[in-house]
């Protein structure tokens, strides 16, 4: 079988064999273990109140979707930081996510707080299932391995990794945007109308969206790139239109805009030059490894233009690797957005084996080692070598990952 016919869609028939049942069996369990801790922290954490303020459990669903959420309903702008502290128990401003989000995540604002925090907890890892569930339909595209075997593996793994229990027990709304990133790759060929729809859910978050809407339209995938944006904008446009009118016009809800811009930039948390924030993308690792701080325009624009390159001239599992490795890497980000990389990693791995000695498999595969850094609890080694040392590993591997994906699709062609 030639290299380019190894690469191409497979067909299975077989059923699983009983080692492939014992292993579905023992990865139900540990997933169920795992997972019954990961989402624990729902109905443990204490309610919100200026007196737990520094509560991380559940911080994200509490400042970015519940609390916000709850103001835009009582008829206010929950991009006006000084609104959401002024009225809500919030310890970080709600950024500028999709204004759609406002009314996608609404059913678990309604409810009581500790209601809605469970309920979006499970959906979360329900999320997370599926987002296994299509990472086997990824690895099943070139590797006749079992559907429901896969699932299991890649769910159970998630669960117990830290980024996948980091997205429960803080709240994030990253598995949602991991399914519409990893769809859009998957279905852009063959569905293009669902890729489009799945890239507007990569939209949620714009440092998600635009760039990979950008490598989209690099791929040829225009139609995709461009509906994908256009749903996700005229998703958002009434929620925009609401509060313009809410605020007295175009002027007040840009000055309400530029003050979230500005807020951000002045945290501990969002700050590329912050020693304390817990960023992976190429701005802010250069800058705590190295003390100098770059362009974040420019790392965008240089990422950007260096990965659309090379996608175009690459086999598909690296350049769908390299492409979600860039969208983390080029704007900011933090080690749980890796999330959205987590198909592409494991076809590049069930592909590596066998391509092992042809050029450019060696820089996959170390690729998707460095990648995998972020999933390791190594928030352990900071009470040996210092607090945040983990999130500097973290960062540095990403980056590493990112300049070996480069270098693999430099030498994996395609034909």
């Amino acid at each position: 079988m030639s290299a380019d016919q190894d690469l191409a869609p497979l067909s299975t028939g077989a059923g699983p064999s009983p080692k492939q049942r014992l292993v579905l069996l023992l990865a139900t369990l540990a997933g169920g273990l795992s997972a019954w801790h990961a989402v624990s922290p729902s109905w443990q954490v204490p309610l919100p109140s200026p007196a737990v303020l520094g509560e991380e459990r559940l911080q994200d669903f509490r400042d970015a979707l519940y609390f916000p959420i709850r103001e835009f309903l009582a008829g206010g702008n929950p991009y006006d930081p000084a609104a959401m502290f002024a009225h809500w128990p919030v310890r970080q401003d709600f950024n500028l996510y999709q204004p759609y989000h406002l009314l996608l995540h609404a059913p678990f604002a309604l409810p009581g707080y500790r209601v809605g925090a469970v309920a979006f907890t499970l959906f979360s890892l329900l999320l997370l299932v599926l987002l296994a569930a299509l990472t086997a339909h990824a690895v099943r595209r070139y590797v006749p391995v079992p559907f429901g075997v896969t699932t299991a593996v890649v769910s159970a793994l998630l669960v117990t990794s830290q980024v996948g229990k980091a997205q429960l027990y803080v709240g994030q709304i990253n598995p949602l945007i991991a399914l519409g990133a990893a769809g859009a790759l998957l279905a852009r060929r063959d569905r293009p109308g669902w890729a489009a729809v799945a890239l507007a859910l990569a939209w949620l978050k714009p440092q998600y969206g635009f760039p990979l809407a950008v490598l989209l339209f690099a791929r040829g995938s225009r139609r995709v790139a461009l509906l994908g944006t256009a749903v996700a904008a005229a998703a958002s446009l009434p929620v925009v239109v609401l509060l313009v009118v809410r605020g007295g016009g175009i002027g007040p809800f840009l000055d309400v805009v530029v003050a979230n811009l500005t807020h951000a930039r002045a945290t501990d948390y969002g700050a590329v030059d912050s020693l304390t924030a817990q960023r992976v993308d190429i701005a802010a690792v250069v800058f705590r490894v190295t003390g100098w701080t770059p362009s974040e325009l420019v790392v965008l624009a240089g990422v950007l233009v260096a990965s659309a390159l090379l996608i175009r001239r690459t086999k598909e599992p690296v350049a769908d690797l390299l492409t979600l490795l860039a969208v983390v890497v080029c704007v900011v980000h933090q080690p749980g957005d890796v999330l959205i990389a987590v198909p592409e990693m494991a076809v590049v791995a069930a592909l590596w084996w066998r391509h092992r000695g042809e050029p450019g498999w060696g820089a996959a595969g170390l690729a998707v080692v460095a990648l995998a850094v972020p999933f390791a609890h190594l928030y352990t080694v900071d009470s040996l070598f210092g607090p945040r040392t983990s999130v500097t590993v973290d960062g540095a591997a990403v980056v590493v990952a990112w300049g070996l994906a480069v270098a693999a699709a430099v030498r994996v062609r395609a034909t």
